[in-house]
């Protein structure tokens, strides 16, 4: 299979992808086209079907699998597939894990470890929270751990939302042995369920896309909400204990500009959102360095508000 992080300009290509998103448009001469993205687990890639009604295009639609009959181009630096022939493909043709970006870690290594910092939790209540949510909720289990945790930015592979989380109760972990001050059952808590949200504001792959919920609360408000469900449902759990691990995810962005609805008021929160913060930009930048084939300089960055560059050891 060529993969589509493998296409260069002037290849011809013959093989089996997921349309991520199909549209139809039309020309400034008002002849109709289509516009496509197709996926595989490397990435996607723009594709424009110039004679939709051609008798070497079969009809289909957004997340069905074609076999596409092309050539590769460039447009406006990028590259750009031009389709000639579609073909609908049937079930067992291809290999859904060819199509969809999957984590690079174990998922049930990284499942195991979470379940770990569970058990070191000594606070009752937070344990029997996390319990309810991790070990006993099995449809929030199967979405947590196939969730990505986020569309694009960071981590937007299946798995991506265990593998953020993970990442960020080690940070937690580590900030509460050099700040002896912080609560560590706590952080770690919050650490766990700061984007439990997610997966309720992202649908899971091959959709990988904003909810109504998502785009009308986010998962920072839905995240507080399901903990807050949760708390209720233990008999006794502490009114202030709550509120405070519910402020740790609502102030976990940090900032109001960057979607936080609450600005970190206690120790907790504040490292919580450092953590968060660390482990999503050092990913983002992982992932720029894994694209890229370009040694030295890379170009401006939006997110970083840089020029960005491989580093080179001399």
């Amino acid at each position: 299979m060529k993969f589509i992080k493998e296409m260069k300009e002037g290849d011809r290509i013959f093989d089996i992808y997921l349309c991520k998103h199909k549209q139809s448009a039309v020309t400034k001469n008002g002849k109709p086209y289509d516009n496509v993205i197709l996926q595989d687990k490397t990435g996607t890639v723009d594709a424009k079907i110039w004679d939709p009604n051609s008798a070497g295009i079969d009809d289909f639609d957004s997340l069905d699998y074609i076999e596409v009959y092309g050539d590769v181009t460039s447009f406006q630096g990028a590259l750009q597939l031009n389709v000639k022939r579609v073909r609908l493909c049937r079930e067992g043709e291809y290999e859904p894990a060819n199509y969809l970006p999957v984590s690079k870690k174990d998922n049930n290594q990284m499942y195991q470890e979470l379940l770990g910092y569970i058990s070191s939790i000594e606070n009752a209540y937070l344990k029997k929270l996390l319990q309810a949510f991790f070990v006993e909720d099995q449809a929030f289990i199967k979405a947590f751990r196939q969730s990505s945790a986020a569309k694009t930015v960071h981590h937007g592979f299946v798995g991506g939302l265990l593998e953020h989380t993970l990442s960020v109760v080690k940070f937690c972990d580590f900030y509460c042995s050099a700040y002896p001050m912080l609560k560590r059952d706590l952080l770690l808590t919050a650490a766990m369920c700061h984007d439990i949200g997610k997966t309720k504001e992202i649908s899971l792959f091959p959709q990988n896309d904003y909810t109504d919920d998502g785009q009308l609360l986010g998962h920072i408000v839905m995240g507080a909400e399901m903990v807050g469900d949760k708390a209720r449902a233990i008999p006794g759990f502490p009114k202030v204990l709550e509120s405070q691990l519910k402020h740790c995810i609502l102030a976990h962005h940090g900032e109001y500009e960057y979607g936080s609805p609450k600005k970190p008021a206690i120790m907790e929160a504040l490292a919580l959102n450092l953590a968060d913060n660390a482990d999503a930009k050092l990913e983002t930048f992982t992932e720029i360095l894994e694209q890229s084939t370009d040694n030295g300089w890379l170009g401006f960055n939006r997110l970083f508000e840089s020029n960005l560059r491989m580093t080179r050891m001399e």
